[in-house]
């Protein structure tokens, strides 16, 4: 009898490269046998592929899974801050408030701020680079000292490309999703080499506001709520 391959999806998605003729399966027909011409061996890959389920279910245990972890996250949420070092309520409330009034003028004027001519001395590595990266925001100064923390500019006259590109917009409208989650993985990354954990000697320490704007916004306006301090 003659077999011919039903037609499904898969045929659109992947149309044939190579006219295969209907393969004729008598009662002789043998699959141990080799195939004689390339016509018949085109024939047999077209009925084994045909004889393969669309859809496979890898069959995984759990346990041997298990054993192969090396990573213990804690579930138990974050240490509370000291006792005055968290901000109130009404105060993360505002922050929320500002951030997410920011957030939406800068999606409203991103393509004007897209088209604005960037100055000479700006060249935006790609996305890839991440050696790149870390030097236009950090600057070439501070990646060959391997410093953290603010940068002394003794020129009147700022170079950016040794204490690093601020985030303008100019700058930050023209970098998409991808490549700004990139970024901050290439600067995380940094920060670790450089084992960057900041010490707060007292809740008047200059750092504080910026440390609770970040885990206030984070917690909630992206709604990472295991961060979030308890009201005060």
């Amino acid at each position: 009898m003659a077999w011919v391959p039903a037609e499904s999806a898969v045929e659109e998605l992947m149309p044939r490269l190579l006219p295969v003729e209907p393969c004729d399966l008598t009662e002789s027909f043998d699959p141990s046998v080799p195939p004689r011409t390339s016509q018949e061996y085109l024939q047999r890959v077209q009925i084994e592929a045909a004889r393969c389920p669309e859809v496979v279910v890898a069959q995984i245990d759990p346990k041997k899974l298990r054993r192969k972890q090396s990573v213990n996250v804690s579930l138990s949420g974050c240490q509370p801050a000291p006792e005055g070092y968290s901000p109130t309520l009404q105060w993360q409330q505002q922050q929320v408030a500002q951030f997410s009034a920011v957030r939406q003028s800068v999606n409203r004027h991103r393509s004007h701020w897209k088209s604005q001519q960037l100055d000479s001395n700006v060249t935006m590595p790609k996305s890839e680079d991440e050696e790149g990266w870390k030097k236009f925001c950090l600057g070439e100064r501070q990646c060959a000292e391997g410093a953290v923390g603010p940068t002394k500019n003794e020129n009147p006259e700022i170079d950016y490309i040794q204490i690093g590109f601020p985030p303008l917009l100019s700058i930050v409208s023209r970098m998409n999703q991808a490549t700004v989650t990139s970024v901050l993985e290439y600067l995380s990354n940094w920060f670790g080499e450089k084992d960057f954990t900041p010490e707060l000697d007292s809740k008047d320490d200059e750092r504080v506001p910026a440390l609770n704007l970040l885990i206030c916004l984070v917690s909630r306006y992206f709604d990472q709520r295991d961060l979030a301090d308890e009201p005060s």
